[in-house]
C-alpha cells in the first residue's frame, strides 16, 4: 500500500515537472501567427500559404505545374474557384500496362476557343490525341450528357489545360477511374469481367438496351405504345409503327469508320463519300457532276500549313484522283483565291454549261473573302465575275445549299469581318442565283454561328448544329458545341427553331457535314470535344402520308407541304404563289430589291415594293455602291486589288476613293478640275493665284470643258455676274497663239471676235460667253475673272500604301511577333496566323499555346533551367551525375525521353516519335525528371545540403539556386553558365547581369562600358583617361536634379570652370556630399596623367561657398586655368545648385559714370511720372468739386417775386398774362449741354401811382443756372409746370459751363 502510494506521488511529481516545462517553453516561444485565409492546397507557416507542389496563390488555390495521379480512382480540378489567366496545368494518370482509364466531366466550364483541356491516350503529349475540351459542357436534356466518357487504354493518360490572359471561367472538376464500366452501365446492366483481355471488364445490358455503357434503347420510349406502335425485339429490335403513324431512329453509329471533321460529304448515286481526313485538308469543298467529284482548296497541314488553290478530281467508278491546272479567264487582272472555310456546288447553267461556283472562304493572304469564284467544268478556266445585287460579307465556316430546281444557292451565317475591326459570328442569309450573278439579302435567323451544316428539303432550308460561341464578354456563357435545329421557310421568309433531336445522348457538334437524299437529312461526324463518327438521320413527316387537305397544310415545324388535285406533295420554289408586294417586301435592302426581275422598287422610306405601286423610287448610286465593296474588303491586300478602294493604314479598314476628285470649290470636268473666279487680276497675277492653288491657268482643250465654263458664266450672267476671264491661251510667237499647256489654238471651240487677235494683245480672255468669243488683251492689263485648272486624281494611279507582310508568310516566331499585336505565333503548330483569324485557324484546339510577345525557345533544347523545361507540355529534363541542378532539357514523355526519327525531319507528325532512354542513361547516373525537377538546383555551381538547399554557390554566383551573378559581374550562369566581370573603365561597379550593360555612376559618362561623355549635353572630357566634366559658365547658376529613377546609380558630378578674374564659388545640395576642388594650367589636366593643384577637400557637407583671388591664382598672366569640382557619395534622389561668378577689384571709371547716369536718369524719369500722376489726380479732383458746386447752385430754387397791381378799372390792361409762366428772353447753355443759364425780364413793384419811380423803368432782368440734362431745349416751350415746380431732378449725369 505505501509502495503504490509513493509510486503515485513519484508519478505526480514527474506530471508536474512536464506541465511546468511546456508552460515555460510556451511562454518564452513566439506564438504561430495564424493566416487570415484557409490554404486550400497548402500549408499556413507564419501567416502566410506555403503551397505543395503544383500550387499557386496566396490560399493555394490554383494550378500551375504537374501532377501525378497513381489510386485506381480519383478527381483532379483547377481549384475551387476560377482559374488563374496564363495558367498551365498537366495531370499525369498512371495505370498498369494497357489498362482502360476512364475520365468523366462532372463539371467543365472555360472560355470556347481559347482555353483548353487537352487529353492524351499515353504519357506524353505525343501520344493520340483523343479529346480537347473547350467552352461549356452542359446536358442539353436532362439526364442526357453532352460529352461521354473518355477512355484510354495504354494505362496512361495525361492531361493539360492551358488558359490565356483574357477571361477566366469556373474551370472543371473530372473523375477518372481505372479499369472501370462505361458509365457503370447507366443503371441498365451490369459490369462483367471480359475474357479476351486479362482485367478487362464491359457491361451486360438489359432487355431493351444496347450499346457500350448500355446507354442506347432499342426502342425509344416504347415506340409510344401502345397508341403508336411496338417495340419488336424479335427481328431488327425496332419500331414497328400502328397506321397513320411514321417516323424511325435517328441515329446510327458507324463504330469502323473514321471519326472526322471539318470534312465534307456529297451523295453520289445513293452513296455518301466523305473527305478527305483532317490530317492532310481541311474543309475542302467538292461538287459532283456525272461521276467526278470535284475538290478545291482548303488547308495543307503538311508543310507550312499555307493554303492552298490546288483543284482534284475524283473519278467515281475508277476511284482515282486527278489534279487540274485550269487557266484564268478574262479580265487577266483577276485574283484567283486560295480559302479554306468555303463552300462550293456544281450547277448547270441556262446555257447549257456546267460551272462550279466557289463561295467566300479565308485567305491567309487576302483574309476574308466576300468573292464569287467561277470554274468551267468544260474550258478547264477560273473567273472572278461582278455580282449584281446586294453586297455581301464573306467569311469562313458559313453553310451553303444549292437548290437547282431555282438555280440559287442558300448561304447562311459563317465566321466574319465586322465593322469597326471586330470579327465573329454573323446570322445573315443570303441567296445567290447563279444564272444571273445576283446577290440578295435575306431575313436573319437571330443565331449566329459557323461550321454548321445545311440541307433543303420541301422548300425548308434546315440548318443543324454549329459553334455559337461569339465573344465571351457578350455570350450567353461560353458553348461551343451547338444542338439547334433552325429550319427556313424559303415561301414565307420566316425562321422557325424546331426541336432538338431527342435522343439518349446530346448530339451538340460543329464541324459536321450533312446531306440530303431521299426525303431526308443525314449529318455525319463532326467535333464535340472528341471527334465523331456516328451519323444523325432526320427524316420530316413525308408530306404524301397526308390524306387530308387539312393535314397536308399543317403537316408540322420544318416541313411545307402543298395540297394539289387531291394530293398532298412536298412544296417547291417552282409552286410559289405569292403577290409581287408579297415577294418585294422581304428584302430588306436597296441593292436586293433592285437587282431582282420581279418588278419591285426601293422606296425613299426604305421598303421594297412593286413597280406597279406609288412610291418614291431611289437607286443607289454607284459610290454608294462602291463603298459597300470597299467596306467588305477585310485587309491591305485585298483591298489593293480593287482600283476603287484605298486602305487606311490609321483606321485598318478599307474606304471607297471619292468619286469627285477634286477638292472643295473645284468642279470635276473629265480628267480636269476646273476652278472660276471672280478677281479682277492681271494675267500673271490670274497665272499666280492658280499656282498657289496647286494649278494653272486654265487650257480649255476639250469641247467638254468649253461647254461647262459657257454654262456657269450664263449662269452668273443670269445673276447680274458679268465676267470676262483669263484663260490659258497666249501668244508664242508673232503668228502662233498656244495654251499654257502647250497645246497649239486650234479656234475650233473657242473662236476670236471680230477683229480679234490684236496686234496689242499678248493674252487671251473670254469677252462674249453667249458667242464663245475670244479677244486679246495686253497681259499687265486686268480681266474680270479668271478659270483654273488642275489635274483629277485618278484612283487607278493614286499612291497606294504599301502594305505590310501577311502573317502567315513569316516562318519563325521573332518576325511573326515584330508586328505588335497583328500576328500570333503557335509554337506547336509551327505557324503564324493573323489575330484577326485565329479562331479559324486552330477551331479544334490544334495550338497548344500562342505568344504576341516574348518568344519561347524553338524547341525544348533552347530551354536552360528544369523549371523552364517543365513548364512546357512536350519538355523532360535530364540531370546530369554532378546531382548540382545542371542537365538538357529535350522532348520526352514520363517514361524518358523522346526522338524524332532523322529521315522525318522537324514537320514530321508527333506520333512518329519513339522512346530513347539511351539519351538519358540512368545507369550512368542520369536522371530524367518529367513531374518534378530534382531538388538540388544549384545550376552546377553548388551541392546542396538537406537534399535541396546550396551549400556555397561558387563561380561568382550568388542566388537562392545559383542563378544569377554577383555585383560587379554578368552573364548567364544558368545550368553552368559562366559569369564575367562587368567592363565598365572604373565608372561603375556593377552591370546588368544578362547583356553587361553599365550603371555609370558619374553624371555625363555614358556608354555600355561608360566610355562616352554625354557632349549633347555640355559635359567635356574623356572617361578612357580620366572622367567627364559639365562645362559650367561664369555668372550663372545651374540646378541639377537628380530625381529620376534612370539616376538612381549616379553618385557623382564633376564640374569645370574657366574664369579671367577674381571668382566667387557656391554650392549647396539637398544630401550630404564630399567636395574637392582642384586648379589646372596643363592642356592635359582633367585626365589621369594632368597636373592638378587640389585646393578644397571637404566630406559630408551640404553647402559650401569660397573665393578664388587673381593675386593667388594670377588669372591674367594664366589665361588656361580652370578648376574643376568634384561632387561624390552622395545618396539618391538629390538637388543640386552651383554657381561661378567673377569680379573686378578696381571699377572701372567708365562703368562708374554709365551707372551713375543711368540710375540719376532712371530717378528723374520716375519723378516726372510721379508728378504728372499728381496733376491728374488735383485736377480730377477740382473738375469734381466745381461739378457739386455748380449742381447745388443749379438745384436752388427761384426768388419769389409778388407783384400787387391797382386795379382801377375794368379796361386796365395787365402788364403780364397769368395764364403761364414768363418766357425766357435767353437762356444760355454751357459746354456739355447739360446746364444752361435762362434770362427773363420781370416787372418792379410800383407805388400807388402805379408808375415806377422817377430814373428808374420798372423792369428788372433776373437769371438762373438750370439744369437741363433731363430735358432738350425746346422743351421749356410751353410747359406751364416748369415754373410751378422750380427745383429740378438730380440729373442723370453731371454737366459743366467751363
Amino acid at each position: 500500500m505505501l509502495q503504490c502510494i509513493s509510486l503515485f506521488q513519484s508519478e505526480g511529481l514527474y506530471l508536474v515537472v512536464y506541465v511546468l516545462f511546456y508552460f515555460v517553453l510556451f511562454t518564452h516561444a513566439s506564438p504561430a501567427k495564424s493566416c487570415d485565409k484557409n490554404c486550400l492546397s497548402g500549408k499556413c507557416i507564419n501567416g502566410s500559404c506555403v503551397c505543395d507542389r503544383g500550387w499557386v496563390g496566396d490560399q493555394c488555390q490554383h494550378c500551375q505545374g504537374r501532377f501525378k495521379l497513381t489510386e485506381p480512382s480519383g478527381y483532379l480540378t483547377d481549384g475551387p474557384i476560377n482559374y488563374k489567366y496564363k495558367t498551365k496545368c498537366t495531370w499525369l494518370i498512371e495505370g498498369y500496362p494497357n489498362a482502360v482509364l476512364r475520365l468523366r466531366f462532372n463539371h467543365f466550364a472555360t472560355e470556347c476557343s481559347w482555353d483548353h483541356m487537352y487529353v492524351y491516350d499515353g504519357d506524353s503529349i505525343y501520344a493520340p490525341l483523343v479529346a480537347v475540351f473547350s467552352g461549356l459542357i452542359v446536358p442539353e436534356i436532362r439526364g442526357n450528357e453532352t460529352v461521354p466518357e473518355v477512355e484510354t487504354t495504354s494505362g496512361y493518360a495525361l492531361l493539360h489545360f492551358f488558359s490565356d490572359a483574357a477571361y477566366n471561367l469556373t474551370g472543371f472538376e473530372i473523375f477518372y477511374s481505372i479499369n472501370s464500366c462505361p458509365n457503370n452501365c447507366s443503371g441498365h446492366g451490369k459490369c462483367t469481367t471480359g475474357n479476351s483481355i486479362a482485367s478487362r471488364v464491359y457491361c451486360e445490358c438489359d432487355k431493351y438496351w444496347k450499346g457500350e455503357a448500355c446507354d442506347i434503347p432499342y426502342c425509344r420510349n416504347n415506340c409510344g405504345s401502345p397508341d403508336h406502335g411496338y417495340c419488336d425485339l424479335t427481328g431488327e429490335k425496332l419500331c414497328v409503327c400502328n397506321d397513320s403513324w411514321q417516323g424511325r431512329s435517328n441515329v446510327k453509329p458507324f463504330g469502323t469508320s473514321l471519326a472526322r471533321a471539318s470534312h465534307k460529304a456529297v451523295v453520289q448515286e445513293k452513296v455518301m463519300w466523305v473527305w478527305p481526313h483532317p490530317e492532310h485538308t481541311e474543309l475542302n469543298p467538292s461538287s459532283s457532276t456525272q461521276d467526278d467529284i470535284y475538290m478545291f482548296g482548303g488547308k495543307l497541314e503538311a508543310g507550312s500549313g499555307n493554303v492552298t488553290d490546288e483543284l482534284w478530281v475524283f473519278n467515281v467508278p475508277s476511284r482515282t484522283w486527278q489534279r487540274r491546272s485550269p487557266v484564268v479567264g478574262p479580265p487577266a487582272q483577276a485574283q484567283i483565291y486560295a480559302v479554306e472555310g468555303h463552300s462550293a456546288h456544281c450547277a448547270l447553267l441556262d446555257s447549257g454549261e456546267a460551272i462550279m461556283v466557289v463561295i467566300f472562304g479565308y485567305s491567309p493572304i487576302y483574309s476574308y473573302v466576300s468573292n464569287v469564284q467561277e470554274y468551267n467544268l468544260k474550258s478547264n478556266t477560273w473567273l472572278v465575275p461582278e455580282t449584281k445585287g446586294a453586297v455581301p460579307q464573306g467569311g469562313y465556316g458559313h453553310s451553303s445549299t444549292y437548290d437547282s430546281a431555282s438555280g440559287s444557292v442558300y448561304v447562311h451565317g459563317g465566321y466574319k469581318a465586322l465593322p469597326a475591326n471586330k470579327y465573329g459570328l454573323v446570322d445573315d442569309l443570303y441567296r445567290y442565283e447563279v444564272n444571273t450573278r445576283t446577290w440578295f439579302i435575306l431575313r436573319e435567323s437571330g443565331f449566329p454561328r459557323y461550321l454548321h451544316s445545311a440541307g433543303l428539303l420541301s422548300g425548308t432550308l434546315l440548318v443543324f448544329g454549329g459553334n455559337t460561341h461569339n465573344d465571351t464578354s457578350l455570350s450567353n456563357g461560353a458553348k461551343c458545341f451547338s444542338a439547334d435545329f433552325l429550319a427556313y421557310d424559303i415561301a414565307c421568309d420566316e425562321w422557325k427553331l424546331l426541336p432538338k433531336p431527342d435522343l439518349h445522348r446530346d448530339v451538340n457538334r460543329f464541324g459536321h457535314s450533312a446531306v440530303v437524299s431521299n426525303g431526308s437529312m443525314y449529318v455525319f461526324g463532326g467535333f464535340s470535344s472528341v471527334l465523331l463518327n456516328d451519323v444523325l438521320v432526320y427524316r420530316p413527316p413525308m408530306c404524301q402520308a397526308f390524306l387530308t387537305e387539312e393535314g397536308c397544310v399543317k403537316a408540322g415545324l420544318g416541313v411545307r407541304c402543298i395540297w394539289n388535285r387531291g394530293r398532298c406533295l412536298p412544296w417547291e420554289p417552282s409552286m410559289a404563289n405569292v403577290t409581287v408586294d408579297e415577294r418585294c417586301y422581304r428584302f430588306s435592302d436597296c441593292a436586293s430589291c433592285t437587282a431582282n426581275t420581279n418588278g419591285c422598287q426601293w422606296c425613299d422610306d426604305k421598303k421594297c415594293i412593286s413597280a406597279s405601286s406609288n412610291c418614291t423610287s431611289v437607286s443607289p448610286p454607284a459610290e454608294v455602291r462602291n463603298e459597300q465593296v470597299c467596306s467588305k474588303l477585310a485587309n491591305c491586300k485585298s483591298c489593293s486589288l480593287n482600283p476603287n478602294c484605298q486602305w487606311d493604314q490609321n483606321q485598318s479598314e478599307c474606304h471607297a476613293l471619292p468619286a469627285q476628285q477634286c477638292s472643295e470649290g473645284w468642279s470635276q470636268v473629265g480628267e480636269a478640275c476646273l476652278r472660276i473666279n471672280s478677281s479682277r487680276e492681271s494675267y500673271d497675277n490670274a497665272q499666280h493665284y492658280c499656282k498657289n492653288l496647286n494649278g494653272n491657268i486654265a487650257s480649255l482643250t476639250t469641247t467638254k470643258q468649253v461647254d461647262y465654263v459657257l454654262e456657269e458664266l450664263k449662269k452668273l450672267q443670269q445673276q447680274d455676274k458679268q465676267l470676262s476671264p483669263w484663260v490659258g491661251l497666249r501668244k508664242i510667237n508673232v503668228s502662233y497663239w498656244g495654251w499654257e499647256d502647250m497645246t497649239p489654238f486650234t479656234n475650233s471651240s473657242l473662236r476670236w471676235l471680230p477683229g480679234e487677235p490684236s496686234d496689242s494683245g499678248f493674252c487671251a480672255y473670254l469677252e462674249e460667253p453667249q458667242v464663245s468669243g475670244l479677244r486679246a488683251n495686253p497681259c499687265t492689263a486686268t480681266a474680270h475673272g479668271l478659270i483654273c485648272e488642275k489635274a483629277a486624281g485618278n484612283p487607278n494611279q493614286s499612291a497606294r500604301p504599301s502594305c505590310k507582310k501577311p502573317c502567315s508568310l513569316h516562318t519563325n516566331c521573332a518576325n511573326c511577333t515584330s508586328q505588335a499585336m497583328e500576328c500570333m505565333w503557335c509554337g506547336s503548330a509551327q505557324r503564324c496566323v493573323d489575330s484577326t483569324a485565329y479562331v479559324i485557324s486552330f477551331p479544334y484546339g490544334q495550338c497548344l499555346e500562342w505568344q504576341t510577345s516574348d518568344c519561347l525557345a524553338q524547341n525544348c533544347s533552347g530551354l536552360r533551367t528544369c523549371s523552364q523545361c517543365l513548364e512546357q507540355p512536350e519538355c523532360g529534363w535530364c540531370g546530369d551525375p554532378s546531382s548540382t541542378g545542371r542537365g538538357l532539357c529535350m522532348e520526352g514523355s514520363y517514361r524518358g525521353p523522346m526522338k524524332r526519327p532523322a529521315k522525318q525531319g522537324q514537320q514530321s507528325q508527333s506520333q512518329d516519335m519513339s522512346l530513347e532512354p539511351g539519351i538519358c542513361p540512368k545507369d550512368k547516373g542520369y536522371e530524367w525528371a518529367f513531374i518534378h525537377c530534382p531538388a538540388c538546383q544549384c545550376n552546377g555551381h553548388s551541392t546542396c545540403v538537406n537534399g535541396s538547399v546550396c551549400e556555397q554557390c561558387r563561380n561568382l554566383t550568388t542566388g537562392p539556386h545559383c542563378q544569377t551573378c554577383m555585383p560587379g559581374y554578368h552573364g548567364d550562369p544558368t545550368n553552368g553558365g559562366k559569369c564575367q566581370a562587368c567592363k565598365c573603365n572604373g565608372h561603375a561597379n556593377v552591370c546588368q547581369v544578362l547583356n553587361g550593360k553599365c550603371f555609370c555612376t558619374t553624371k555625363g559618362i555614358k556608354g555600355d562600358q561608360c566610355q562616352l561623355c554625354d557632349s549633347e549635353n555640355r559635359y567635356l572630357g574623356n572617361p578612357l583617361r580620366g572622367t567627364c566634366y559639365y562645362n559650367l559658365l561664369i555668372d550663372y547658376q545651374f540646378t541639377f536634379s537628380l530625381i529620376q529613377e534612370d539616376d538612381h546609380h549616379y553618385t557623382a558630378i564633376n564640374f569645370m570652370a574657366s574664369p579671367e578674374q577674381n571668382l566667387d564659388m557656391s554650392i549647396n545640395a539637398s544630401n550630404n556630399f564630399n567636395l574637392n576642388i582642384t586648379w589646372s594650367v596643363g592642356s592635359t589636366a582633367g585626365t589621369i596623367s594632368g597636373e592638378e593643384v587640389p585646393i578644397v577637400s571637404k566630406t559630408n557637407i551640404k553647402e559650401y561657398r569660397d573665393s578664388f583671388s587673381c593675386e593667388k591664382f594670377t588669372f591674367r598672366s594664366n589665361p588656361n586655368i580652370t578648376f574643376y569640382v568634384y561632387v561624390s557619395n552622395f545618396s539618391w534622389p538629390i538637388k543640386i545648385q552651383i554657381a561661378f561668378s567673377q569680379h573686378n577689384s578696381i571699377m572701372d571709371l567708365v562703368q562708374f559714370f554709365v551707372t551713375f547716369f543711368s540710375c540719376f536718369l532712371s530717378l528723374l524719369l520716375v519723378a516726372a511720372v510721379v508728378w504728372k500722376i499728381k496733376q491728374t489726380c488735383w485736377a480730377s479732383r477740382r473738375r469734381e468739386q466745381l461739378m457739386r458746386e455748380r449742381q447745388q447752385m443749379a438745384s436752388r430754387p427761384f426768388a419769389s417775386v409778388a407783384v400787387a397791381l391797382d386795379i382801377r378799372g375794368e379796361n386796365t390792361d395787365f402788364l403780364f398774362s397769368f395764364q403761364g409762366p414768363p418766357k425766357p428772353i435767353a437762356m444760355e447753355p454751357c459746354s456739355g449741354g447739360k446746364a444752361a443759364v435762362l434770362t427773363v425780364l420781370m416787372c418792379l413793384p410800383s407805388g400807388p401811382s402805379g408808375l415806377p419811380p422817377p430814373g428808374q423803368s420798372g423792369l428788372i432782368v433776373a437769371s438762373a443756372l438750370i439744369d437741363v440734362s433731363q430735358q432738350k431745349p425746346t422743351d421749356f416751350k410751353d410747359k406751364s409746370q416748369a415754373l410751378k415746380n422750380r427745383k429740378a431732378l438730380p440729373p442723370a449725369h453731371q454737366g459743366t459751363c467751363v
